[in-house]
């Protein structure tokens, strides 16, 4: 490996050290404060490496890792999101009835393997990346076991996630092994040649299309698509928050960015029957997933469902997907949807760190504030909280002036130039639905509250978090009313695609 190679990995070197440092300092003297500090300092200067490899890029790093545009925009966010949750990470954990220090070596670790799974285009590479974030994850969401009350959730949400993450794993890897034997080779732009020659000549269409169903199957799982997502309430629910925040963003834009490569390169999509099934799931995603929404008292299931949803919307947008020999010929379509991805996935994680990021700031280890009505009347007890989980609420509705209102009409609009008319209709269903179940949540804040539920007092430690809560209800706003900038971002990023 060369001198130039090393420095478009950066941000991978430098994540990977951040973790052994902070695993150094846990052994030589454990302290909360620098343990969060380490992690914060290494996930900011791998951002700020992003400075030196966008001058290098694109190039490819072997033939298992691909340092473009997409990259490192998604290396970007995913970072900024990993940053957000460590900050809001500290003062939820100060009062943890054990050590906190390891949760950061997981978190960074976690980010480690969602970088390789952005830059990969190799089942190897992208299969790593996997497990690393997944495994660590098992931790993040048990973390909080030795807690004295209800102790009991997060090793079950743990051992469900271990349990069904590790069957979706297996369907990856039947899936690749068929692909190998008949393609020999493991690189996405390599499928698509081989499936066209394998056709002709080999077993045929038939043979490819159940290769690659068992593929996606176990990414839809890592999506929570329906009917993969039977994990995903009850480990929301049991997991700190911190852990949930981490698994509803990074967790979700790795494995969708992941997808995005996989689709756009390895000429999947070319098959009725492949684009039939996925269709299918994206309905049922976006129905079921805001039907059961509306049955939920509790917020982290609540959103839970809505996150199945949101899944459901992103499908459409990259089922407009082409080939890569559509987008090689210029198509319209490709990019369009592959822009209708990249800007809905960004304004999911911003609402949903957002939404995520107000519960941790009014909880802790020791009492987490996720059923709706630990929110009632929090208009008058916090006006600024109330103001900004609102604004998440509304942009995850899709009303106009947020992020989310731009995001969806990207993914209509897409869905329009592809035709697909049946899943447009979902979705008009599925958000009509969907506004209901996140109006309730503001109506109950708006509700005055007929007893004493005082929220934690504010100190120098909830600064940060509040600063964050600011920059994501700008981010949320901003590109709202102006999106041409991050428009014209995206469309440079897909472009590598």
């Amino acid at each position: 490996m060369t001198g130039e190679q090393l420095l478009l990995i950066l941000p991978l070197i430098i994540v990977t050290a951040t973790s052994v440092i902070t695993m150094l300092m846990v052994a030589a003297k454990r302290n909360h404060a620098v343990s969060c500090f380490i992690t914060a300092v290494g996930l900011v200067l791998a951002l700020l490496s992003l400075i030196i490899v966008a001058r290098h890029a694109p190039q490819e790093v072997t033939p298992l890792l691909l340092v473009d545009s997409f990259n490192i925009f998604f290396t970007a966010l995913i970072l900024l999101a990993g940053l957000a949750i460590t900050l809001f990470s500290y003062p939820y954990l100060c009062n943890l009835e054990d050590h906190q220090d390891e949760f950061y070596l997981l978190l960074s670790i976690a980010t480690l393997g969602a970088l390789v799974m952005v830059g990969s285009t190799h089942f190897i590479t992208a299969f790593l990346g996997m497990e690393t974030l997944s495994v660590c994850l098992y931790g993040m969401v048990a973390y909080p076991l030795h807690r004295q009350e209800t102790a009991q959730y997060p090793m079950e949400a743990s051992i469900k996630y271990l349990v069904l993450s590790a069957v979706s794993s297996g369907f990856v890897l039947f899936g690749v092994a068929l692909l190998y034997a008949q393609i020999g080779t493991l690189h996405f732009a390599d499928i698509s040649a081989g499936i066209t020659q394998g056709i002709a000549n080999g077993p045929g269409s038939e043979y490819f299309v159940v290769a690659s169903l068992l593929v996606i199957t176990g990414f839809a799982f890592k999506l929570s698509l329906v009917p993969f997502h039977l994990w995903t309430p009850d480990v929301y629910e049991g997991a700190p928050l911190p852990a949930t925040a981490f698994l509803a963003t990074v967790g979700k834009l790795a494995m969708a960015a992941l997808l995005m490569r996989f689709m756009s390169v390895s000429g999947v999509l070319q098959s009725d029957a492949i684009t039939n099934v996925l269709s299918i799931i994206a309905v049922f995603s976006i129905l079921g997933g805001n039907l059961l929404a509306l049955l939920q008292a509790n917020l982290k299931r609540l959103l839970s469902y809505s996150s199945i949803a949101h899944m459901g919307y992103l499908l459409i947008a990259l089922l407009t997907l082409e080939s890569a020999t559509g987008a090689a010929s210029g198509s319209p379509g490709t990019s369009l949807g592959a822009e209708a991805v990249s800007f809905y996935l960004t304004a999911y994680v911003v609402m949903s760190l957002g939404a995520f990021g107000v519960m941790m700031v009014v909880s802790d280890s020791g009492h987490e504030r996720d059923h709706i009505g630990h929110y009632q009347g929090l208009f008058w007890r916090d006006p600024w909280l109330a103001l900004v989980f609102t604004a998440m609420l509304l942009s995850l509705a899709g009303i106009p002036l947020t992020i989310g209102f731009i995001g969806k009409f990207y993914v209509f609009v897409a869905g329009v130039q592809g035709a697909e008319w049946g899943l447009l209709a979902a979705m008009v269903i599925g958000s009509g639905i969907g506004l209901f179940y996140y109006l309730r949540i503001v109506y109950r804040m708006l509700t005055p509250l007929d007893h004493d539920d005082p929220l934690p007092v504010a100190g120098i430690r909830d600064v940060i978090p509040h600063g964050i809560l600011l920059v994501l209800l700008v981010a949320l706003i901003v590109p709202g009313i102006i999106p041409g900038s991050l428009m014209a971002l995206l469309q440079s990023v897909v472009q590598s695609l």
